[in-house]
């Protein structure tokens, strides 16, 4: 575990041992992960880190704000857009996270109908940079129906850069664990590639069983049922 704010430039100068400390342990970690959040403290941390795992080819996951994060990021230092940032964090021409058009902090659910609430977040992917960021590499896979939020973004040309908007860990189970996330551990592990051959000749396996010829005698088929049936 990493405070983001240890890994920047103020705590570099206020105490030099913890910023190294910190980037020591952030450098030898096989994975980095970049949850949810809100609020401008860490956030340049953050930025580092995620900085650190695209150029250094190392497994990230971003959820929600880390997503948002790997982004204003990529903006940066892909793009060359000086100042890109967040609308949550202050002004800049560069605003490739925005306020989500409909959110009013001031409309305490009001007249509708239904509110669902487990995928929070009132900030998204500004569209009008959208083309541009897949353009340079950055591919949003996942949007919803409108196509218009960016629900899903994965990195080219990189083992295991993926950020998503939503929070996978509410329905993850221990027996159905959450994709993203195990991803990101097949990645830190470096079986993510021996994984997906796998599922793949897996499934290959499977629909070469649907597709292959009834080798069930029907006859007896059908006398065992009637037995069944009967008892």
């Amino acid at each position: 575990f990493v405070h983001a704010s240890d890994l920047e430039a103020n705590t570099q100068k206020e105490d030099p041992v913890k910023y190294h400390e910190a980037w020591q342990l952030l450098c030898s970690a096989h994975g980095i992960l970049i949850p949810g959040g809100f609020g401008s403290r860490g956030i340049e941390g953050k930025i580092s880190a995620i900085e650190w795992a695209r150029t250094q080819l190392k497994p990230f996951l971003g959820i929600c704000l880390g997503l948002q994060c790997a982004v204003i990021e990529f903006a940066r230092h892909a793009l060359n857009y000086k100042g890109a940032n967040s609308a949550e964090f202050g002004k800049s021409d560069y605003s490739v996270i925005v306020e989500m058009p409909e959110h009013n902090p001031e409309k305490l659910y009001g007249n509708v109908k239904s509110v669902d609430e487990r995928h929070r977040h009132r900030y998204e992917v500004n569209p009008e940079f959208v083309a541009e960021l897949e353009q340079h590499g950055m591919k949003f896979v996942g949007r919803s129906e409108d196509n218009e939020r960016m629900e899903i973004m994965e990195l080219e040309n990189h083992p295991y850069f993926v950020g998503v908007q939503y929070h996978p860990e509410y329905i993850s189970r221990p027996l159905k664990p959450s994709a993203p996330y195990l991803g990101l551990i097949w990645a830190a592990c470096d079986e993510l590639k021996n994984v997906l051959e796998n599922l793949s000749k897996h499934e290959q396996s499977q629909s070469e069983k649907c597709n292959a010829p009834d080798i069930v005698n029907p006859p007896l088929f059908q006398e065992k049922s009637v037995a069944n049936n009967h008892s």
